[in-house]
């Protein structure tokens, strides 16, 4: 198995210890975090396998990737998921998120909380944000 960037460990290692009743309300927790885009920019993609309107576009820095979303507030869980790849993911190369297994919140126990439909969505979001962090790997030297 491939090992998660730190920062998104600890996050799942959080959700993996939490007792099941506990999950969602931590899911939750994370949607209110959840810092968005007052617009969406031209550089924003849509997730059309999301049942909600999702849009995210993956930045370098110089301090590494930075993820940006636009997320309605009426989809808490799919924001709380979004939170937790913003903050899981911020700083990492484009390399360490190709490597990101996509149902990694599996692991979360988020497959006994979710629809199966809200699921792939979140399969499907973390492909694009492999696609686009693949897009900003420069030619080998």
């Amino acid at each position: 198995m491939v090992a998660l960037p730190e920062p998104l460990a600890e996050i799942v290692e959080e959700f993996t210890k939490a007792p099941k009743a506990l999950r969602l309300p931590l899911l939750l927790d994370h949607s209110k975090k959840l810092v968005t885009k007052d617009h969406l920019s031209a550089s924003m993609a849509q997730v059309h396998e999301c049942q909600s309107p999702f849009f995210v576009t993956v930045q370098r820095s110089a301090q590494g990737l930075v993820l940006e979303f636009d997320v309605p507030a009426e989809a808490p869980t799919v924001r709380g998921y979004a939170h937790i790849l913003q903050q899981g993911l911020r700083g990492t190369s484009p390399e360490q998120v190709g490597e990101l297994p996509d149902t990694f919140y599996l692991d979360m126990g988020l497959g006994e909380l979710i629809t199966p439909l809200r699921l792939r969505g979140m399969g499907a979001i973390v492909r694009e944000i492999k696609r686009q962090a693949a897009s900003l790997i420069g030619p080998a030297s």
